[in-house]
């Protein structure tokens, strides 16, 4: 229309675009999926990060491991874990996390001597995105020394406790060097690249292929390499559409090693008969009529 000398009608006369237009395409953006994924962390990598992070006793690193393993086991989205830089992020805090022992739920700082026993772990969901208020996800114990979510919990209540944090303290932050100091998302990305810069191409993984946001897509694509049902996976992650598809990767060795068996085992079947039905006949013609007008 601009080209044939009309004015453009998307357009303001001070020439921006109309504001009920830039509000419908700022909305495509939100809900559109960015061009390129993040790739998930197979467990081993995982577990690389956290024993390289945690050979010191040094309170950042420990820090550092125990949000990756919160990050993975809860399938938690960057912001809600570790310091970020958007401004729609709401962490969890010191008093969204729900450490259990047996059905007693444990006080971080009046039940602070038997916080080490619990073995059950919960995050309550307070403002966080697609998350029911009030309701609580909860683990157990992984069964693994180091790599537990439960474990991982512990150490973050434990620490921030001996420092006398507030409960509303969100818990990627560790005190170290006589100050409050945070994990943000840079520091996520920056330990997994480097272990998959070292170990990354025995898994097929290109450190440039992930970041802080592949610990959720990590935790997905284990449920599924365990066949949970991804209803289930769907449930815990807080996807409320098909957008967790986008995180399942197909080419995972442990999911697609079964499909050529089972298609030989399942690939026998008999498809109905579906034979259609005989066009009708047309009448005859009355005796002594001709075909033609």
């Amino acid at each position: 229309m601009a080209q044939l000398g009309y004015p453009d009608p998307r357009l303001l006369p001070s020439g921006k675009l109309e504001f009920r237009l830039s509000r419908q395409l700022a909305a495509y953006n939100k809900i559109d999926p960015p061009p390129t994924r993040v790739k998930p962390i197979p467990v081993q990598l995982l577990q690389h990060t956290i024993a390289f992070h945690t050979i010191t006793v040094d309170h950042f690193n420990n820090a550092l491991s125990d949000m990756i393993t919160l990050g993975f086991y809860f399938l938690l989205r960057p912001g809600e874990y570790a310091s970020s830089a958007n401004p729609d992020s709401s962490p969890f805090r010191l008093q969204d996390v729900h450490l259990m022992l047996g059905s007693r739920r444990l006080h971080p700082y009046r039940d602070y001597h038997i916080l080490h026993a619990a073995t059950f772990v919960g995050l309550e969901f307070t403002t966080q995105k697609n998350g029911v208020r009030g309701e609580i996800v909860g683990l157990g114990r992984s069964g693994h020394a180091t790599f537990c979510p439960v474990q991982a919990a512990i150490h973050r209540i434990q620490h921030l406790c001996q420092h006398r944090a507030p409960l509303h303290t969100p818990i990627y932050y560790y005190y170290m060097q006589a100050q409050w100091q945070t994990i943000t998302t840079t520091h996520l990305t920056t330990a997994l690249r480097r272990t998959a810069t070292s170990f990354g191409g025995s898994f097929g993984i290109n450190p440039a292929e992930i970041s802080a946001r592949s610990l959720r897509a990590s935790g997905a694509m284990a449920l599924l390499c365990a066949n949970v049902d991804p209803d289930k996976i769907r449930l815990i992650g807080r996807w409320r559409s098909d957008e967790m598809l986008r995180y399942l990767h197909v080419q995972a060795f442990p999911v697609v090693a079964r499909f050529a068996p089972a298609m030989l085992q399942h690939g026998h079947f008999t498809l109905i008969p579906n034979t259609p039905l005989a066009a009708p006949q047309p009448a005859p013609l009355p005796h002594g009529g001709h075909g033609g007008l």
